[in-house]
């Protein structure tokens, strides 16, 4: 969501859009208990490029024109944005398939790469073909500006918490937000994949024509190689995580040149990569 577009939260106990009402029967307190609950939606969505299947996803179906979009800039399939001409969705009983036209030199790229993926609520290197597609080549990331506040970092964090409103009907998504440099907020995706949350973002970001590289991305979940890569494709310099990194992830980010933050939670972090950005720190640059 644009943040200042974010619907009032009085409708949550009437209607929560990427969820559905379900009767649940439990015990809580030593008490059995039988409730109408909200339970977030998870259905199989593909991705069809002028006409040919790639990547079958696991994913909320929210979102999904910036879905489309950010996965196809993050996997490098689209250099630009300008290269998607069109997207249509159409529903089955299967799942939900949208259909991009890409120009034809996004298409090579494409077919060049072979890659088919068969992805478990976001898993994004499930079904690829060979090493060599796992790890490609990364954008170098300028320095911004000046350096990041840490107080920005948890500013940010602490605002995602509050802003993903299909978490807090559900405790089933993650989101991906992109902050600006003093840690407000901008805009939020939410998805049952933190990879898919990502890509969502990635594509409201490039949707709107917002400079990615002015401010950082916050994700509610831990910091994968994947998250990293998509992180650096978009040209963000910094990822705050709320859990950890991997050895992959952190490898990954030395080589792009991105800051990357673990355990983002209240005033606290460790940074795993480039401290040089955060300010008054009393970190050394790499």
């Amino acid at each position: 969501m644009d943040i200042a577009t974010l619907p009032a939260a009085d409708g949550a106990d009437t209607f929560c859009e990427g969820a559905r009402l379900l009767p649940v029967h439990g015990v809580r307190g030593g008490e059995a208990y039988a409730v109408q609950d909200w339970v977030a939606e998870e259905v199989p969505v593909a991705l069809e490029f002028n006409g040919i299947s790639h990547a079958v996803m696991l994913a909320t179906p929210l979102d999904l024109e910036d879905f489309a979009l950010g996965f196809s800039l993050s996997e490098g399939i689209l250099d630009h944005a300008h290269e998607l001409y069109a997207v249509e969705t159409g529903e089955s009983e299967l799942g939900i398939t949208v259909r991009l036209q890409v120009s034809s030199a996004a298409f090579a790229r494409l077919k060049q790469r072979r890659r088919t993926i068969a992805g478990r609520t976001g898993c994004g290197l499930c079904g690829t073909e060979s090493l060599a597609h796992v790890s490609r080549e990364l954008p170098v990331l300028a320095d911004p500006a000046g350096p990041l506040e840490r107080q920005a970092i948890a500013r940010a964090m602490l605002q995602v918490q509050s802003l993903q409103t299909l978490q807090q009907a559900t405790g089933a998504v993650h989101a991906a937000a992109w902050c600006s440099a003093d840690g407000e907020v901008q805009w939020l995706r939410e998805d049952v994949g933190r990879h898919n949350a990502l890509d969502k973002l990635i594509g409201a970001l490039a949707n709107n024509d917002v400079d990615a590289s002015a401010g950082f991305i916050a994700v509610t979940s831990r910091a994968s190689f994947e998250m990293v890569q998509k992180t650096a494709m978009a040209g963000v310099p910094l990822l705050a995580a709320v859990s950890a990194p991997t050895s992959f992830a952190v490898a990954t980010a030395e080589r792009a040149r991105l800051t990357l933050v673990g355990f983002a939670r209240k005033d606290d972090l460790a940074v795993y990569s480039h401290p040089g950005r955060l300010a008054a720190a009393g970190y050394g640059a790499h």
